[in-house]
């Protein structure tokens, strides 16, 4: 595997860590980040010779997750910035993984939507009320921060996908 590819699968790794600690501290997933995963899985396709078949098998469910949840958005359910990140993991892990990658999403996001919803039935920790994000995520009027349980499921699913495998040549 060559330095460069290396660095690239890198940053797949790093962006849903960050979009996750980003949705938690301030409720959005930047259009930047979902770009930067786009252009690298781009890169990263070409660097390992994705055919043109695979490679539009990969589009496909990157387009079938944005329309679906487009949809989901438009309807109050998730967040623009959940939308695209769900969208753009798609397109990494194409249809290979993408059933595992979703039911571990659905999964981690109604435990996450629990616990929420749990600590936001106390008061908040003292040490936690000069915090603006932690002030923010306890208020029963927001919503969840549900990049935490896409990220999640996304770092626990991508050692499985064909794209992780034929980086490390396995």
């Amino acid at each position: 595997m060559s330095l460069p590819l290396i660095a690239l699968l890198f940053v797949f790794p790093a962006a849903m860590a960050y979009a996750a600690a980003s949705d938690l501290v301030s409720m959005t997933i930047s259009n930047r980040l979902c770009l930067v995963l786009m252009v690298t899985f781009a890169v990263c396709a070409a660097m390992l010779g994705l055919g043109w078949v695979e490679l539009g098998w990969h589009l496909a469910a990157g387009g079938l997750v944005l329309v679906v949840c487009f949809g989901m958005f438009a309807a109050g359910w998730i967040g623009g910035g959940d939308a695209k990140l769900a969208a753009v993991t798609a397109l990494w892990f194409g249809f290979d993984q993408l059933m595992p990658y979703l039911m571990v999403a659905a999964l981690g996001g109604g435990v996450l939507t629990f616990a929420m919803l749990k600590l936001r039935s106390g008061p908040l920790p003292e040490v936690a009320s000069g915090w603006s994000w932690a002030r923010r995520l306890h208020s029963p009027k927001e919503g969840v921060p549900y990049g935490i349980a896409l990220a999640f499921a996304a770092l626990l699913v991508l050692p499985s996908t064909s794209i992780w495998r034929a980086a490390i040549g396995v």
